[in-house]
């Protein structure tokens, strides 16, 4: 059965966490890519900057609707959500923007669980990390390649 390693892109394009957030979506564009691993100088997955991320730039802030007990003001909404929330709105590097923690595979990692989570989590594109460093990055359409062998 093929794996990671076997379909993946190795060397993948990156983005550094201090990085412009103009100029990350600037690369995201020109490649027409749905994300981009976020990699620290020694080579370490941070992160991953996805389209979604920078169009979370764009949304509309809702303010946390608050209620009042005994003179205080107590909100309805979490503030560290408001504040994750307002931090991505606001976001002028990378590290502002981009997912933590994300999702990963690696090399050994069988097709079928790859497509497992790409379908069931929505991810277009996953990192393959060994010992935390990324070694490349599996697509969606990585995964439509094994399908009519090319």
């Amino acid at each position: 059965m093929l794996s990671a390693k076997d379909i993946m892109s190795a060397d993948p394009v990156t983005v550094a966490p201090d990085m412009d957030i103009i100029e990350a979506t600037k690369l995201m564009l020109e490649y027409k890519f749905n994300g981009l691993p976020v990699v620290d100088d020694a080579g370490k997955l941070v992160g991953v900057l996805c389209q979604s991320d920078l169009v979370a730039q764009q949304k509309k802030v809702n303010l946390p609707s608050l209620f009042t007990i005994l003179d205080g003001f107590i909100p309805l909404k979490s503030l560290s959500d408001m504040d994750s929330e307002m931090r991505k709105v606001a976001a002028t590097r990378v590290s502002d923007a981009m997912t933590d923690n994300p999702a990963t595979v690696t090399p050994d990692t069988p097709l079928d669980e790859v497509a497992t989570l790409m379908v069931d989590s929505k991810y277009y594109t996953l990192p393959v990390v060994k010992d935390g460093i990324l070694v490349g990055v599996v697509g969606k359409e990585d995964v439509l390649r094994t399908l009519v062998g090319v």
